[in-house]
């Protein structure tokens, strides 16, 4: 008699490959937050923003000096010293300043609606804000933003050379708006909803027509009116009784059905844990006293 075959050897474990996307932040506690930095254009208005003002202020200043020194007010030598103090203020302290006193906003960043944070999400400090500042005083004010730009265009946040040195990247603020509620069953249907059977409804199709009713005030009339026939045929194959009404209130009526029967069935599933793991009001039977 011929021995039989042996097992094939269990094949090495293989390394899990967690794939993390360019606009998700890992936390410390390994959770992904869907964050979207601000774009590389948007950047660049904010920062330009930003200078111009910096560059109104230096302007005020040189004419307040020019004013003192001719009413004799100040002295012609002091004017140096004045204006490396001034420009210190522009270029350094005051961005250090507006960055950290506003957690990471600027009147630049709050017209495009961006902000600054931490490369993991959190908020940024004055360090980061004084290492932001410092660089830039060669990559935005000595070379007029080439630099800023040069190494914006080639980092995947849209990073300047400032933002490399903090570990910080600009984020937006400006979220789209939220979609409108979903519809709930047409009041003409009513009646019909409290004795229909939608559970039969297939998931595949239940998704087709969940996004059909989501999409639908932005399709073309006659695109519109097709898919919705032809969702409406197919749906008519595992609801029952299939009202006599247009195909859209129909389509509309089933998804709010479906959405309302799930939700009421999982808040009684939470009440039925909820009330299982209920606090003891007493010890088990037959505890002993302590």
């Amino acid at each position: 008699m011929s021995a039989p075959p042996s097992a094939p050897p269990p094949s090495a474990p293989r390394a899990a490959v967690v794939d993390i996307q360019q606009d998700e932040v890992l936390t410390g506690e390994a959770v992904a937050l869907d964050v979207q930095p601000l774009g590389f254009f948007l950047r660049a208005l904010g920062v330009l923003i930003d200078m111009l003002i910096g560059v109104a202020i230096l302007l005020l200043f040189a004419w307040g000096m020019l004013w003192l020194v001719g009413e004799g007010a100040v002295d012609s030598a002091v004017v140096p010293i004045l204006t490396i103090v001034t420009l210190v203020l522009v270029m350094v302290v005051i961005p250090t300043v507006v960055e950290t006193t506003t957690h990471g906003r600027s009147l630049g960043r709050l017209a495009v609606g961006g902000r600054i944070v931490r490369t993991d999400g959190g908020a940024a400090g004055f360090r980061h804000a004084f290492i932001r500042a410092l660089v830039g005083v060669f990559e935005l004010w000595f070379t007029l933003g080439a630099v800023a730009a040069l190494v914006g265009a080639f980092t995947p946040r849209s990073q300047r050379l400032g933002d490399l040195v903090a570990g910080t990247y600009s984020e937006r603020t400006r979220t789209p708006r939220l979609p409108d509620g979903w519809p709930g069953v047409p009041p003409a249907l009513a009646e019909w909803a409290a004795v229909a059977d939608v559970a039969r409804l297939p998931e595949p199709l239940s998704r087709r027509i969940s996004q059909f009713s989501r999409s639908a005030t932005s399709m073309q009339p006659s695109a519109r009116a097709r898919l919705a026939v032809s969702l409406a045929r197919e749906a008519a194959e595992h609801v029952s009784p299939v009202p006599h009404v247009d195909t859209e209130p129909f389509l509309i009526a089933v998804v709010a059905l479906r959405r309302d029967r799930e939700l009421r069935a999982i808040q009684l599933e939470t009440a039925r844990a909820e009330a299982l793991a209920g606090p003891v009001s007493g010890p088990p039977r037959g505890f002993p006293q302590r």
